[in-house]
């Protein structure tokens, strides 16, 4: 597992570079490809590995953590006028020195899984939205990588797209209601409030936060993201490559602080 992440930037900045080398080359629709995954609800199949670095993290501000977030996107037309789109996302998790003594954990993390319902048309207006449920799953290989709960919610999204322009918000709240009785309960709101430009090249500028509230603390884990994408192909595949920085503008009291940053490939199935 620890191996796994260790290659993980091996491999996204090697994939990377490949695909930019091919910017050059026209790209078959990369700006409605790159419009789609704007969208949280839209009818594309993806597969997001998405590798994330945070510092600073623990009560000594000695720790620090890289995940590794496979996050499969499908959606699944139920009838003309629904479809329903799962969401998950599954964390590879390395982490050191998040609390005194502890050493290093590798492992799986807790996995979130969404489901939205979401009508095929846009409304009048133009708003896409979707709704559903969303759970916590303990899958956590170790108890230092997960909350050890199980926890269930509702979760709902909302945006527009305008011309190159896509803004919204995604939101879940999810309580525990089972698990492991020494663990601390889960009480959390999840918050991302996007904008984002995108260019007929297929190049995705996105501004973003990706806020929790932990109702229990009484606390907010409040990071400032952008991120620069570009749609293009490797080989046969089409992909998104992405990179950003966040910036930590409140954090839990052991949580991440100062800047992190991200690195992305999205493999792409359109239908």
């Amino acid at each position: 597992m620890t191996s796994l992440l260790r290659l993980a930037p091996l491999v996204i900045f090697y994939m990377t570079g490949n695909a930019l080398a091919e910017e050059g080359q026209a790209e078959p629709d990369a700006a409605e490809l790159a419009k789609k995954l704007a969208n949280p609800v839209s009818s594309l199949i993806s597969m997001p590995l998405q590798l994330n670095f945070d510092d600073n993290i623990g009560p000594l501000d000695q720790g620090s953590r890289v995940t590794l977030n496979i996050q499969p996107v499908i959606p699944i037309t139920l009838n003309e006028d629904w479809n329903l789109i799962s969401r998950t996302i599954l964390p590879v998790i390395s982490q050191k020195d998040i609390f005194p003594g502890s050493g290093s954990q590798s492992g799986l993390g807790d996995t979130i899984q969404s489901l939205f319902f979401s009508p095929a048309e846009p409304t009048a207006s133009g708003w896409i939205w979707g709704a559903g449920p969303a759970f916590l799953l303990p899958t956590a290989s170790d108890d230092l990588l997960g909350t050890g709960k199980w926890g269930a919610g509702p979760t709902a999204v909302a945006l527009k797209q305008q011309g190159p322009w896509t803004y919204g918000v995604l939101v879940n709240h999810i309580r525990s209601f089972a698990g492991d009785g020494d663990r601390n309960d889960v009480n959390s709101t999840f918050l991302q409030p996007f904008a984002g430009y995108t260019t007929a090249e297929g190049w995705s500028f996105d501004l973003q936060t990706e806020s929790t509230y932990n109702w229990e603390g009484e606390q907010w884990n409040f990071p400032l993201v952008f991120l620069v994408s570009k749609v293009t192909s490797i080989g046969s595949q089409l992909v998104q490559v992405q990179a950003g920085t966040r910036y930590y503008v409140d954090s839990f009291d052991a949580g991440p602080e100062g800047w992190g940053f991200r690195l992305g490939v999205t493999l792409l199935y359109p239908r």
